[in-house]
């Protein structure tokens, strides 16, 4: 690449670098790169060769165990004096990091905020801070999402925030790893074409891949092979042989040839979903409507479509992980979801059970699919949970590791391996349960070329033996390959997947005096004696919910279980408080007036302290209650008090809870899969299930924690550093008049006399 000496500069040099993980053998070894401002490198190799380990290393967030590194000119290591954490800090102030995946990299949720991040650990002034963020945006293409929560994004999308998070921290190297595995073709080439324009701009960009389209344009093609690195002269040279091609595609060229498919009266469905809807609760609109499919004894189909469009949900509605909201679902005769009037019947357990030990299923993240320490015992789990014997469970398990050749992978921590190993884990464990009908969710993506093909191979022996298929995947060469037809799914409004915070009147109080006032309110409302107080204070909590627009269906549904627990509650106080009037007298059962008060009272204390967390939840974006609890600590560091980190302790907290609480469902949902049983059977039984996933639930919190340090590591962030805060906090009008209903709220809870309709105190 030609240019002057600063797009010619040296940004990262490693010469002769090795590195290995504890005791164990080298991942690689005399490793010897050079990498120059505005060259565009990719980086290949199998599924473990340590192409994620090097891309760390460039990147600054590892250090190796020999060798010498430079960075962004900070000699930060050399193997006689080990890693220099000062040079180390220095130099990840201009290099940048993308993860596998993006969701793991977000820190808030608002993407502005998420942008800002990086800037503000970098003390960065909040007036540059603010032109950063704008920048930084535009280059990504997202600047009209800016108020968006990038959890409800695509996966292009979210990739592209995280891009833009490193642009803000003006990254002069961005190294990427795999940032494509899980995208559709669309949100692929949003990426690509985002990397190609901040290329020209003079940043390097390192891009860890498996695709080879992704080669072409790069500056140097490396691949990392048994610990060695070589360099690939031309893209033709990464390939691997071509899959024979299918029955139903040409050999020369490639084109689809038409495949005969049973046809519906000489071949049974195997599997039939008949005008079926989905929609995800507080969702604008339906993921599936009206839908049909039905896919025969021993076919073939593949699922294809953009990200966001439904094809997930299809997949979890054929293997009864939900529900669908109208219409029918059948699959291996077994009714798993029919019409009942308004409403839809479920399958029984016993039905369900049926249905599990007949289907397997291949998760779209694999990792969450894994929860025994072993790679052996976790594709044992499903052979063992439907009863098999020892022998035929070992047998199930060499065989699945040889169809995928993972068995020296047996004895391994499946936490341990790459997200390509760990695919073919999880597909091993199913394929073990031996099922009639397997469902896989982008079964190839993160695979290297090789384990790709194999899986392919496989799938097409699994076919002719007469095993029915459902494949998701984002590849349509490899749906040409192995599929009888194609299913296409047509892309949903973006609008419905990126929603913006919702703006209102108590959305836009200063976070400090929100938290204060609603913390305020909430033990107030313990103060309530009479019925004329739970009146007014229904007032004042009816005016907050209408001005924090804040629908009551999304309140009552967060309150639904607590619900059942003040029902409970206040049920138990009827017949236990027996002051006041005799209402109704049944043997030693009395119903008081003084009964039914409490009851009462106890019930709407309960649900206005509910209901007003609700919505401080609902309206305050997590970065905010940071802001505001970082400030109202502030006072504690004249102690000595980190009152900064318990502040980002806090957000990340609320920012992870859903994250773990959905990474413990998709664990139960796997070991469900795969035959256990949590709805059903003995009490002893069911808790011993319910037992199974907590050490996966806490291995999984340990690799969030493992990935965050990185991410926090990639965006400068440090511990008592003195940081920017972009967003300024400052009281105004509409402020004090919400502290002013505060008061006047505690006055109503004080001061007015529970005997005046004399309504007993609790």
């Amino acid at each position: 690449m030609g240019g002057t000496n600063e797009s010619r500069a040296v940004l990262a040099d490693l010469h002769d670098v090795g590195f290995r993980y504890g005791d164990a053998a080298w991942v690689f070894r005399n490793i010897s790169l050079r990498i120059h401002a505005g060259e565009r490198i990719c980086l290949t190799g199998g599924n473990g060769s340590g192409k994620s380990t090097l891309g760390r290393v460039i990147a600054g967030l590892v250090a190796p165990d020999e060798g010498d590194v430079t960075l962004m000119g900070q000699h930060v290591f050399n193997s006689s004096r080990g890693a220099d954490p000062a040079a180390y800090r220095a130099a990840r102030r201009s290099l940048g990091a993308v993860f596998q995946n993006p969701a793991d990299q977000m820190v808030t949720t608002r993407v502005e905020d998420d942008v800002a991040f990086g800037p503000e650990n970098l003390n960065v002034s909040r007036e540059h801070i603010g032109e950063r963020v704008t920048h930084a945006l535009q280059q990504v293409r997202l600047l009209d999402q800016r108020q968006a929560d990038p959890m409800r994004m695509s996966g292009g999308q979210q990739q592209r925030v995280a891009i833009a998070g490193m642009l803000a921290m003006h990254s002069r190297l961005l190294v990427l790893d795999e940032p494509t595995a899980m995208l559709d073709e669309r949100s692929r080439a949003e990426v690509m074409d985002t990397l190609r324009h901040i290329q020209r701009r003079g940043t390097a960009v390192v891009l860890i891949t498996h695709h080879e389209d992704e080669l072409a344009g790069a500056d140097h093609v490396w691949r990392l092979e048994n610990g060695a690195l070589h360099e690939v002269e031309t893209a033709h040279e990464t390939q691997t042989q071509p899959i024979p091609p299918h029955p139903g595609q040409s050999a020369q060229d490639g084109t689809r040839i038409a495949v005969p498919v049973p046809s519906s009266r000489s071949t049974p469905a195997a599997i039939e979903l008949r005008n079926v809807s989905f929609r995800y609760p507080d969702a604008p609109d339906d993921v599936l409507r009206d839908f049909s499919l039905t896919v025969r004894n021993g076919e073939c189909v593949a699922l294809m479509g953009p990200n966001g469009s439904g094809k997930t949900t299809c997949a979890r509605l054929i293997c009864a992980l939900q529900q669908p909201t109208s219409g029918r679902v059948e699959v291996a005769g077994i009714p798993v979801a029919t019409p009942h009037g308004r409403h839809v019947k479920e399958a029984s357990g016993a039905q369900l059970d049926r249905l599990h030990r007949t289907l397997g299923f291949v998760m779209q993240h694999a990792e969450r699919q894994l929860f025994a320490p072993t790679v052996r015992e976790d594709i044992a789990y499903g052979p063992h949970a439907q009863g098999r014997d020892t022998q035929e469970t070992d047998r199930l398990v060499l065989h699945a590791a040889e169809q995928l050749h993972i068995e020296h992978l047996l004895d391994r921590n499946p936490m341990e391996l790459s997200m390509g190993q760990q695919r073919l884990v999880a597909i091993a464990g199913v394929l073990a349960c031996e099922p009639r009908i397997l469902v896989m969710d982008e079964p190839t993506a993160g695979l290297d070329e090789a384990a790709r093909e194999r899986l392919l191979r496989i799938v097409r022996a699994l076919r002719e033996q007469g095993m029915t298929i459902v494949m998701v995947t984002h590849e349509r060469h490899e749906a040409e390959i192995v599929a009888d037809r194609i299913v296409e799914f047509a892309p949903r409004p973006q609008h419905e997947r990126a929603q913006a915070p919702l703006d209102s009147w108590i959305g836009r109080l200063d976070p400090r005096c929100k938290m204060l006032g609603f913390l305020v309110l909430m033990f107030s409302a313990f103060a309530l004696r009479s019925l004329a107080q739970l009146a007014a204070s229904l007032v004042v909590v009816g005016a907050i919910i209408a001005l924090s627009r804040v629908p009551l269906r999304h309140i009552l549904r967060q309150m639904r279980g607590f619900l059942v627990l003040f029902a409970i509650i206040g049920a138990l106080n009827i017949f236990v408080v027996h002051t006041g009037s005799t209402l109704v007298q049944w043997g030693a059962f009395i119903v008081t007036t003084g009964g039914v008060g409490t009851a009462v009272l106890y019930a709407v204390r309960f649900s206005l302290v509910m209901v007003l967390a609700a919505i401080l939840l609902a309206t305050t974006t997590p970065t905010a209650m940071t802001d505001a609890f970082g400030a109202i600590l502030k006072p504690l560091r004249v102690f000595g008090v980190h009152t900064q980190d318990i502040a980002l302790v806090f957000s990340l907290a609320l920012r992870f809870l859903p994250t773990l609480t959905q990474e413990a469902h998709d664990i139960l949902e796997a070991q469900i899969c795969r035959g256990a049983s949590f709805a059903h059977g003995s009490p002893f039984k069911r808790v011993r299930a319910l037992c199974a996933i907590m050490i996966p639930v806490f291995t999984a919190s340990l690799r969030h924690a493992d990935t965050l340090s990185l991410a926090l590591d990639a965006r400068c962030y440090e511990d008592g550093i003195p940081r920017t805060q972009w967003r300024a906090l400052r009281m105004r009008g509409r402020d004090w008049m919400f502290l002013a209903i505060v008061c006047i709220q505690i006055v109503v809870a004080m001061g007015v006399p529970s005997a005046v309709f004399g309504w007993g105190g609790a």
